[in-house]
């Protein structure tokens, strides 16, 4: 069940929802090319570490229907695709790192022909160890850079003289992407060195960047065009740009267009996954729960290159308090190279492994104290008017979290299912249920403060209809469809009239990701403002059309609206024109109907060496209660219910908004739950098809399911007064996790600690049960 309480704008449909259940929406897979399209393979390590003493690709070049076989020696740019740190090769020259790292390319005219001249590539490796555990990492100290730290006041000191302490240990694994649409990339060569590449990214301006640097080109020769992915959830934010470039470099060297698609265990094997984290706290708090003090050390497995691993980690230190006041805190984060591919941007970026710490302390201080988890969660809270700096520096404004509580406590009956819960357990020995809320507060930007920019290009033709062109990509979130709510809204005209076009490189240049949940603040705000400086000179000159014969009491461009498909005088009723037919009136008065909107967000900035400052330009807020039942015998939990509140603003799209708390709440729960990542001791993944991982299906929603927008909370600077809502509600799943460990809980009367690790799979439930059982 769902609810948009007090949004009351008119349910407006995904714009490509028709399509996506009809077929005809095209993907990069679905695009008609010319007979001479190539087939490409991408030939990886068997090794998780070797050095590459020989090869030989003469007898694969020789096989009938192979039009090019490749190795980094052919490469005629630079052998890299890093995207922040160049330490992450195209094609593996005389090492390889990670099992599945790309080594040769082959294009041919049937995949049958790449197999064949596969199985003729003759490699010399010679094995070396490989680091695949985070443990092996830390103790061998393979740092991927410097240790990072934030710090406020004298967290050990906290801790020494609290009235209670307690340390430990969490493990958060790691996740797989699982978009629907393996990685894929369609790249045409044109005349001379011009190369159409059709991308599944979510950045097609790093994409084109990169491309262009392998092939050696510049970037004005690589367009690079996306209408749509079929989900990427941050997997295809950087490593996208892979498949692209190794299309690339095989359409370059044959002549012809090239398609690499990934089949789905090649690409759960050469993708990074969400990074694992270890994690070590120490925390100190009073009688009442209030958190005195906490130092924490974030260890994350950055697999074998950088990607965006120190980003990552950034923004797991910045959300280490989620939604909690901590006077005294030291966090450090420590990124560690091992011999897995590379990890990535995964939905919530860092942020779920940091919250994940504090949720594990604030539960642990509620059972050591014997109080209701809620309660101590809500004692903690960040204040309106005090306690209400993070440990950064940024002051939380428009604090929604008392607001929040009160209403889903309420909605939710959270005090008498808890109640219920214990009745439940004392009248069940095998069964076991337990209940848990908990809250975000996720910031809002690029904390790579240069990044949150945007640009836009928008047309409107003589009959009235208008194109708009923006930087942000659609991966199934709803993006164009805002974009095309924002431009109908802004010219007053209806959603039929206005088109929003595929993402390309040479209509909106320089783009930052779609990424950091930013995509309609950014992309909107630029939307806008090429609106407005349309409509500023169409203002100009219909005016003295307007006007006609009344030119003692003329209209003046400040008059005039635009609205219901017309551009009207405000003042003067009767003068006004159809906006269709003031179109051919603009191009006879030779006014330009295109123009390039931007937008940069204001007042933010990171100190990211000193830890301090405002990277955010404002906080999103939400709150879920889940209820679990656990099977003591089987280690199997079912979710009975979750009941969710979140605040987007004032929503520009309320049901796309509830579309996306409750699917991040679902692949949240993946994550809490199911979706373990196991590789053998050789660096091979075990878990690399849907047969062997396991992502939520609809037996593991929850039975019964409410998500509620708050309403009346405008967000004030932000595009219509919204808010974002991508990424958070997957934290909200912490929920689940912690419901489930509620459960386990109750198997010992909620007298002693579960050891708990993150997913919370069978298995690790029922080893925590033994070791209950055992103390």
């Amino acid at each position: 069940m769902t609810g948009a309480a007090g949004h009351t704008t008119n349910v407006v449909p995904h714009e490509s929802a028709a399509k996506h259940v009809t077929g005809e929406a095209v993907y990069v897979d679905d695009i008609l090319v010319s007979g001479e399209l190539l087939v490409g393979r991408v030939v990886t390590s068997p090794h998780a570490h070797a050095k590459i003493l020989s090869f030989d690709l003469g007898a694969a070049r020789a096989v009938p229907g192979v039009h090019a076989v490749l190795s980094s020696r052919d490469i005629p740019g630079v052998n890299d695709m890093g995207p922040v740190v160049h330490d992450e090769v195209c094609l593996a020259a005389d090492r390889v790192f990670c099992v599945g790292q790309a080594v040769f390319l082959i294009a041919a005219e049937s995949a049958e022909q790449c197999r064949a001249a596969e199985r003729l590539i003759h490699v010399v490796y010679e094995p070396l160890a490989p680091i695949l555990t985070l443990a092996d990492a830390i103790a061998q100290g393979t740092l991927l850079g410097p240790p990072a730290s934030i710090v406020r006041g004298d967290a050990a000191s906290a801790i020494r003289k609290a009235p209670h302490r307690f340390s430990g240990e969490l493990e958060t694994g790691a996740q797989e992407h699982w978009y629907l649409e393996s990685q894929v990339a369609l790249c045409v060569p044109g005349e001379g060195k011009e190369l159409q590449v059709y991308s599944s990214s979510q950045h097609p301006s790093e994409t084109q960047a990169l491309v262009a640097s392998v092939l050696g080109i510049g970037k004005h020769d690589v367009v690079v065009e996306v209408r749509r992915m079929g989900g990427a959830f941050g997997g295809k934010e950087t490593q996208a740009n892979h498949t692209a470039c190794w299309t690339a470099l095989l359409a370059r060297a044959s002549g012809r267009p090239v398609k690499i698609r990934l089949f789905r265990d090649d690409d759960m094997i050469m993708t990074g996954k969400r990074h694992r984290f270890l994690s070590r706290y120490e925390a100190g708090f009073d009688d009442r729960g209030m958190l005195l003090g906490l130092s924490a050390e974030l260890h994350c497995d950055g697999g074998c290159a950088t990607d965006l691993t120190f980003a990552i980690l950034q923004r797991a230190m910045l959300h280490i308090d989620n939604t909690y006041f901590i006077p005294d805190i030291t966090v450090v984060g420590k990124a560690y190279r091992t011999n897995l591919p590379s990890n990535t941007a995964f939905r919530g970026f860092g942020g779920p492994q940091g919250m994940a710490v504090v949720e594990q302390v604030i539960d642990r201080v509620a059972r050591t104290l014997g109080l209701d988890a809620a309660e101590v969660r809500r004692r903690n809270f960040y204040g309106t008017d005090s306690r209400n700096v993070t440990h950064y520096g940024q002051t939380v404004e428009r604090n929604h979290l008392p607001l929040l509580f009160d209403r889903l406590t309420a909605s939710s009956g959270y005090a008498k299912r808890r109640a219920d819960a214990g009745i439940f357990n004392a009248s069940h020995e095998f069964v076991k249920r337990g209940i848990a809320l908990t809250p975000v507060k996720f910031g809002i930007s690029f904390t790579t403060s240069f990044l949150n920019q945007a640009g836009a290009l928008v047309l409107i033709y003589k009959d009235g209809t208008i194109l708009v062109n923006h930087g942000g990509t659609e991966m199934g979130q709803g993006l164009h469809t805002k974009m095309q709510q924002i431009a109908a809204r802004e010219f007053g005209v209806s959603l039929d009239r206005v088109k929003v076009n595929a993402t390309n490189t040479a209509k909106v240049p320089n783009t930052s990701a779609t990424a950091a949940s930013a995509g309609s603040d950014l992309n909107g705000m630029a939307v806008k403002n090429a609106a407005d400086i349309l409509k500023a000179r169409i203002a100009e000159a219909i005016a003295p059309v307007l006007t006609g014969g009344n030119t003692s009491d003329p209209t003046r461009p400040e008059d005039i609206l635009f609205e219901k498909n017309s551009i009207v005088d405000g003042r003067h009723a009767g003068r006004s024109i159809s906006f269709a037919d003031a179109m051919p009136v603009m191009q006879r008065l030779q006014v330009s109907l295109s123009a390039s909107g931007f937008y940069k967000t204001p007042g933010i900035g990171w100190d990211s060496v000193k830890g301090t400052g405002k990277p955010f330009f404002y906080f999103a807020f939400g709150m879920a209660v889940t209820e679990a039942e656990l099977d003591l015998l089987t280690g199997r939990h079912t979710i009975l219910r979750a009941d969710i509140l979140y605040d987007v603003g004032e929503s520009l799209n309320p049901q796309i908004d509830l579309g996306q708390i409750e699917g991040g709440f679902v692949q949240g729960l993946g994550w809490c739950t199911t979706e373990e990542i196991k590789w053998d001791d050789k660096g091979n993944l075990l878990t690399h098809s849907p047969d062997t991982y396991k992502i939520p299906s609809v037996q593991d929603i929850p039975r019964e399911f409410y998500t509620a927008l708050l309403d009346n909370v405008p967000n004030p600077g932000t595009i219509h007064s919204s808010k974002a809502v991508a990424e958070p509600p997957f934290m909200l799943a912490l929920s689940a996790w912690l419901a489930i460990k509620d459960a386990l809980s109750a198997a010992s009367n909620h007298t002693k600690e579960p050891e708990f690790s993150l997913p919370a799979t069978n298995e690790v439930i029922l080893l925590s049960l033994e070791k209950l059982k055992a103390r």
